[in-house]
């Protein structure tokens, strides 16, 4: 059985991390294991950056947003001279399992090393939901709630001055933000890489709403599909109806996390240990119809994501 777990973060930060971060130190420590923090993700790993952590250390991070442990990523650790350094490094600390909280690059650097020897489970955290083999990764729903505060305080300016506001969210190359916040807010369109998408029809859609005394419009995209300058020009040469850009950017991947973040983190993390603790190894901890499941590294990497079409066309559907 692992009797030392090393903790990381990897790839880009999301809200509840250190809720995770906490629940696995902690779950550790009651289940007599060591935990070790590793700083920078596998580039910590490689640098032997790291440090045993005890309950104090994870005291009061709960409600904070980003990672106490930091996070990067790392182009060494993708060669088979980097792997050998952190499986050394894991070998100097006493590090035989790893919890790698990220997504699919993490869960990929996860398998990589778990081939050198040393036992994994990943935590999916990422904002952008686009994790194949869980209904739910950790920060998703308080990028919702950020991209929803800032649309509704968008739409106040909007709305007084008859405008359009084309309204760019993060995702990567998902568009499970855009079609959330887009029902949620009542927008006149949702673009996302799922779904195609005819500019024409959206303009002609908007001047005939137009007609029946609809004055201020809402377009969201995701920033997988791109151009949102360029969308904007098009809809405003061809409705004439004043439009203005908006990219939200990395303010939703800040601040502190919802209940809903802080529940999942301490319920993934606790389960990540008893994975562990049960001698299981090498996999990925996963929300399944409302029940915490896990699939293999490989397997989970190999699931594709499906898109909620079905909110998406509700979302034409309310669009009058």
């Amino acid at each position: 059985m692992s009797r030392t777990i090393g903790i990381l973060t990897s790839g880009g930060d999301a809200p509840g991390m250190n809720a995770a971060i906490r629940a696995v130190v902690r779950a550790s420590i009651a289940k007599g294991f060591k935990a070790v923090g590793i700083r920078r993700g596998y580039q910590g790993l490689i640098e032997g950056d790291m440090y045993e952590m005890n309950a104090r250390d994870v005291s009061d991070i709960v409600q904070r947003g980003g990672t106490i442990l930091y996070t990067a990523r790392s182009k060494k650790f993708m060669t088979e001279e980097g792997l050998d350094i952190a499986k050394e490094n894991c070998d100097k600390f006493g590090i035989d399992s790893l919890v790698c909280i990220g997504g699919d690059g993490t869960f990929r650097g996860a398998l990589d090393i778990s081939k050198k020897g040393v036992k994994c489970i990943g935590i999916p955290g990422t904002i952008d939901n686009d994790i194949a083999c869980t209904d739910y990764t950790i920060g998703f729903d308080t990028a919702l709630n950020t991209a929803l505060g800032m649309i509704d305080k968008i739409k106040d300016t909007e709305m007084s001055h008859s405008r359009c506001s084309v309204v760019e969210v993060m995702g990567r190359r998902a568009g499970h933000i855009a079609v959330n916040v887009g029902v949620a807010t009542g927008a006149t369109e949702v673009i996302t890489v799922e779904k195609e998408f005819n500019l024409a029809e959206t303009c002609q859609k908007m001047l005939e709403q137009k007609k029946t005394g609809k004055r201020h419009f809402e377009i969201v995209v995701a920033e997988g599909v791109g151009h949102s300058e360029d969308i904007g020009a098009y809809i405003q040469e061809h409705t004439g109806i004043e439009t203005r850009v908006t990219i939200l950017g990395h303010v939703q991947r800040g601040g502190a996390p919802t209940c809903t973040d802080r529940v999942m983190a301490a319920r993934m993390g606790c389960y990540a240990v008893d994975l562990l603790a049960n001698g299981l190894t090498n996999r990925v901890v996963a929300l399944k119809n409302g029940h915490l499941v896990d699939y293999d590294i490989v397997e989970a990497l190999g699931m594709r994501k499906n898109y909620d079409e079905h909110l998406h066309n509700l979302l034409s559907d309310l669009s009058l």
